[in-house]
């Protein structure tokens, strides 16, 4: 079975900020092992660098011990920090990269993690669900901002879209990692 652990747990303030305040956030990033996998998930925004070396350095790993990073949706707040990884593939809407070379984008990254499409919050939003002891778990960007996010996502491309991702997502998920918040339980 795969790992899913936490790196960094995301926030945002789309939804409470005051009149004329600034919109803040970060999304929340993942790191998934499983064999010889190590894939960081929307590498984001961050205040420094650091974060996300020295969130690695807690799992012993280094930006150049990560094989891929995958991106949930094309949007700059979840990949403007994807060059950190020089060694890393990564995993997008369009398909896979290695370099300038590109492939079609697979459906499965091992047997244990499935890619699926997950349009509403951006056209081009992508979900892995990652098979762990614990149950299914589903990585889902934007879907879900966090737990308690507003059911209408002010945001979204296509609110109905969006209702269909996240009840597929509901189906197939024992536990989801939001795009700007803490893992949280499915309640079936």
């Amino acid at each position: 079975m795969a790992e899913v652990k936490v790196l960094i747990e995301g926030w945002t303030n789309a939804d409470t900020k005051a009149e004329g305040e600034d919109e803040t956030t970060c999304c929340t990033t993942c790191l998934i092992t499983d064999d010889n996998l190590k894939i960081v998930t929307d590498p984001g925004v961050l205040a420094d660098q650091k974060i996300m070396t020295d969130a690695l350095a807690k799992e012993n790993l280094s930006v150049n011990d990560i094989t891929h990073v995958f991106l949930t949706h094309s949007h700059i707040d979840h990949y403007r920090n994807i060059g950190m990884f020089p060694n890393a593939k990564t995993v997008e809407y369009w398909g896979l990269w290695d370099g300038a070379k590109t492939w079609d984008r697979p459906e499965k990254l091992s047997d244990n993690i499935d890619i699926i499409e997950t349009p509403g919050h951006n056209y081009d939003g992508l979900s892995l669900i990652v098979n762990t002891n614990e149950g299914k778990v589903a990585i889902v960007g934007d879907v879900w901002w966090k737990e308690d996010y507003p059911e209408t996502d002010p945001y979204a491309s296509d609110p109905e879209k969006l209702n269909k991702s996240r009840k597929k997502v509901l189906e197939l998920a024992n536990y989801i990692i939001p795009g700007h918040g803490k893992l949280f339980k499915v309640e079936k």
